[in-house]
């Protein structure tokens, strides 16, 4: 029988009553114990021999040892056959559900989930974990999360925006900054930063943080490795970056707590009219909610800071750090490179490689190791690009170079026949001319300009203004020769007049002439 709900002076209490011969049913009319238990206590009593009233009821020690014994259970667990197996898996954190998935594909194992948890639970009770409370002092740290935030409908614009809230609470006073963004990206991180070393007038000198990826690109126990962007604002601001153990956010307990707290207490029920609007709002419910007697620290969380804890942070930088986002991107075929959602150009000869890409406000950099390769003004249009003509290859810097207006000065340069050649070629409507002009200007690096014109006129003359036409006249030497003068027009074909259209005297008596 279990002793949990009772303590050992009602169990007195009721046994009493059994030696003053009162039965199960009138006990259990007096609400203290049930029908079925007092049987059970009764079963006890009398085999313990207490029924004598003359005898005294035994101590509270051996009521206890009597009534917690537990009957004993015949069946036995399916888990115990991979007792140590499930045990080294429950030290590394899995869950019962990974477990029991386990067991069944590894190990054919028949048993239900609920056999694998209730041997969960035994483990638990054997072995409880023990925790203890981490003390901070006045400016030594603060702990950073976001939280998911309400969508917003912008009444200016009508922009339906999904949210995200930040928060930034001091580890001494519990004086927190709260502030709701678009997105989770480094910029946004690097920004809320700074905002909330502005909003509490200095620098903490640890920063205590999840593993996100805008600040940690590799979460490890021993080895983590921090975002480039975020150690070089960390090192600007002179703070340390101290991330959690992963799938350990106990270690951040206080800024967890701040979390629910925003999402409990700020964000229901209330309306914002924009982003803006949502962060004037949540400056005003901090500086109100600092004045409450915080449920830990029992003190107020605002008045804390101002009179401990604001002087001991470090003083904010004349000049803030500059907000560099470092990205690794990589160089594509067509010489440019692809970083949110712009693309910018790195000389050909890095095609394929990876590059260190360095975007601030103004600028994009691109490194190559140390050595800097290219820097470029930053876009913001998605699709927009940048190219500088340098970083092409000579073949598409050529092509790029050579548009219609450089084939029209050229041409004009070797010759009238020639730019009358050329303004054929891109006044036709359905076909793009551009390479066989480029072609046609070309060969005069060959044969020459005075060539090339007189093979322009000759092509012209037989209304064939081809860049095949051209460079066959040259081949074979045809600019040399003499014009010759048609036989027949074409208007003879349709009159008659043709050789064709002659009878067989006349072409004979032409052939012999």
């Amino acid at each position: 029988m279990s002793n949990r709900r009772f303590e050992m002076h009602q169990y007195r209490h009721i046994i009493h009553r059994i030696r003053m011969g009162e039965s199960d049913r009138t006990i259990a009319k007096t609400g203290l114990i049930g029908r079925r238990k007092a049987g059970e206590l009764r079963q006890i009593v009398f085999e313990q021999g207490w029924l004598d009233p003359k005898k005294p009821i035994p101590d509270d020690t051996i009521l206890s040892i009597l009534l917690s014994q537990k009957p004993t259970v015949s069946c036995q667990s399916l888990i115990k056959p991979y007792a140590k197996e499930v045990q080294s898996w429950h030290e590394s954190n899995l869950s019962g559900v990974v477990m029991h998935q386990t067991l069944v594909r590894n190990h054919d194992f028949q048993g239900s989930y609920s056999s694998v948890r209730r041997y969960l639970q035994s483990l638990e009770k054997a072995h409880p974990k023990v925790t203890t409370i981490l003390d901070f002092v006045p400016g030594e740290a603060v702990q950073v999360d976001f939280g998911s935030g309400p969508i917003i409908i912008d009444v200016y614009t009508g922009e339906v925006v999904k949210t995200w809230f930040f928060v930034m609470t001091l580890c001494f006073s519990r004086h927190m900054y709260v502030e709701l963004v678009k997105n989770q990206k480094v910029d946004t991180w690097l920004l809320c930063h700074r905002h909330a070393f502005e909003f509490f007038g200095g620098i903490p000198k640890r920063i205590i943080i999840d593993n996100l990826k805008s600040a940690i690109t590799k979460a490890c126990f021993h080895d983590p490795e921090v975002q480039r962007s975020y150690a070089e604002y960390a090192e600007g601001y002179g703070f340390v970056i101290s991330p959690c153990p992963p799938a350990d956010p106990k270690k951040k307990g206080i800024v967890e707590s701040g979390v629910k707290y925003v999402k409990n207490n700020f964000l229901p029920l209330r309306q914002f009219r924009s982003i803006h609007d949502s962060n004037v709002q949540a400056k005003e419910w901090v500086l109100e909610k600092g004045n409450r007697i915080h449920g830990t620290t029992k003190q107020q969380p605002l008045k804390v800071f101002v009179e401990t804890e604001k002087s001991l942070l470090k003083p904010l930088p004349d000049r803030p750090p500059e907000l560099g986002i470092w990205a690794q991107v990589k160089l594509h075929g067509n010489c440019h490179v692809q970083f949110d959602k712009c693309y910018y150009s790195a000389p050909f000869r890095l095609v394929h490689q990876i590059l260190w890409l360095k975007a601030t406000g103004n600028t994009v950099k691109l490194f190559r190791n140390l050595d800097l390769v290219a820097i470029h003004p930053r876009l913001y249009l998605p699709g927009s690009r940048s190219t500088i003509n340098e970083h092409l290859p000579p073949n598409a810097l050529a092509y790029k170079m050579q548009d219609p207006t450089w084939c029209r000065r050229q041409a004009e340069q070797i010759g009238p026949a020639c730019l009358a050649l050329i303004e054929q070629l891109f006044s036709d409507k359905v076909l793009d001319n551009l390479r066989a002009c480029q072609g046609i200007i070309r060969l005069s690096e060959k044969y020459g300009n005075a060539r090339l014109e007189a093979a322009c006129q000759r092509a012209l003359s037989y209304g064939n203004p081809r860049y095949y036409t051209v460079k066959t006249i040259l081949q074979k030497g045809l600019d040399q020769e003499p014009e010759q003068i048609p036989l027949f027009s074409l208007s003879e074909i349709y009159t008659g007049k043709s050789r064709f259209c002659r009878d067989s005297q006349a072409l004979l008596k032409e052939v012999c002439l």
